[in-house]
């Protein structure tokens, strides 16, 4: 049987693509405005491409990471998860808030039991191998993700005031944006980083650090909205953006100087984190408050820049790779993404940014961002349908482990 989760990411990512559309003919005047898809478009990418994959991935990785057999399909953890995503994808667009409660306590179940599970994975002490893994990763990310789906629910319940939180929206995105796909990003590089580079990243005893950076950055970038003070939220970015960049030079460093290893795979992952600089540089205007500077386009266009233009770029490159790792361990397993998708990616990034900034051609522009976005993510949706119509291989633990081991020090 095809792996469950691999199906509920073909989907999204057809859903992903039909709103992308849906936005670009709405830019452009041919198509009506939705309420609610604003939200439901990046939340089919954060929510449903990148955690339907974490949640099959991370089992798998940290069972052979730890030397123990493949875990079954915890079918508890994925019926409570996709029935909670069902049920936000119909309360969020008709602004319901019953069943936006009911839908995020589903998907917070699914997330803690998720962490018991790889909790429960982990190696013994005694048998620990001395190389890093990214569990501590995946541990604080999903905690964040708990914080995120709390406060995400109740921005639509009017919880902000009751939790004392001063901008609801900026926690809501800062834990789930700098906490879980951050923390959750860097432990798949840190796992599978040797698999498809052929080699471990440049030094694998910095990963402590850049955990600590990473996971105090996000904390302060939750709280500097949470109690309005940017003495929080200043020092979080530059922890943040200072392990970020630490982690992208343990990348790059190893494969700097060989041009056959520079394909549109390892471009989408390294170009990626342009995008998460950008909003990062027009903070300050914004916070300064300067005079004609679009602060209020910014602050409601960023996270949708921010979704297709890091999170999707990640997940073009890793889904299909895990996936092809874990189902199908007997062949060769390449980064996904295309020269196409590359190219289209940023431009629709670029094209959105510049939206911002040129308000007579705005609709044009957004149009053809969300445009560019839909090409980026045809070859993601052909290679996973690839991967749901050929036969599996059976797995074992020791071609995976091979495949995801950080070699030690």
């Amino acid at each position: 049987m095809t792996q469950p989760y691999v199906i509920m990411v073909l989907l999204f990512a057809l859903m992903a693509v039909l709103a992308a559309l849906d936005s670009s003919f709405s830019s452009w005047g041919l198509m009506p405005w939705f309420n609610g898809l604003r939200w439901l478009r990046v939340h089919f990418i954060s929510l449903g491409l990148l955690t339907e994959t974490i949640f099959g991935l991370a089992p798998m990785i940290v069972a052979a990471r730890s030397g123990r057999p493949r875990p079954a399909t915890r079918w508890d953890i994925w019926l409570t998860l996709n029935a909670g995503l069902l049920i936000l994808l119909i309360g969020i667009p008709l602004v319901n808030g019953w069943l936006i409660f009911i839908g995020g306590t589903a998907v917070f179940v699914a997330v803690g039991l998720l962490l018991a599970q790889l909790y429960g994975l982990r190696a013994p002490r005694r048998e620990t191998p001395d190389a890093p893994t990214g569990l501590r990763f995946y541990l604080a990310g999903l905690s964040y993700l708990l914080l995120g789906i709390i406060v995400g629910t109740g921005l639509w319940l009017g919880w902000g005031p009751i939790l004392a939180i001063q901008v609801p929206i900026e926690v809501h995105i800062h834990a789930n944006n700098w906490g879980f796909l951050s923390l959750t990003f860097a432990g798949l590089m840190v796992d599978l980083y040797p698999g498809f580079a052929g080699r471990p990243m440049a030094r694998p005893r910095s990963f402590t650090a850049i955990f600590w950076m990473m996971t105090a950055g996000a904390l302060l970038l939750v709280l500097g909205p949470w109690v309005k003070n940017e003495l929080l939220s200043v020092p979080g970015i530059v922890l943040h953006l200072g392990a970020t960049g630490w982690l992208l030079a343990n990348m790059i460093a190893p494969i700097q100087r060989e041009r056959a290893s520079w394909g549109p795979g390892i471009w989408h992952l390294v170009s990626a984190y342009i995008w998460i600089i950008a909003p990062v540089l027009v903070a300050p205007l914004i916070l300064l408050d300067v005079p004609g500077f679009p602060g209020a386009g910014i602050e409601q266009n960023a996270p949708q820049a921010l979704i297709y233009g890091w999170v999707l770029q990640f997940g073009l490159a890793l889904i299909p790779y895990g996936f092809a790792r874990w189902l199908r361990p007997g062949r060769v397993a390449a980064l996904g993404g295309s020269w196409v998708s590359l190219a289209a990616l940023h431009i629709g990034s670029v094209l959105l940014w510049v939206s911002i900034f040129v308000k007579d051609y705005q609709g044009v522009l957004r149009g053809g961002a969300y445009l560019a976005w839909v090409v980026a993510l045809l070859p993601l949706v052909a290679q996973l349908l690839r991967l749901v119509r050929e036969p599996e291989s059976e797995v074992s633990v020791v071609e995976i482990g091979e495949g995801v081991a950080a070699p030690g020090d």
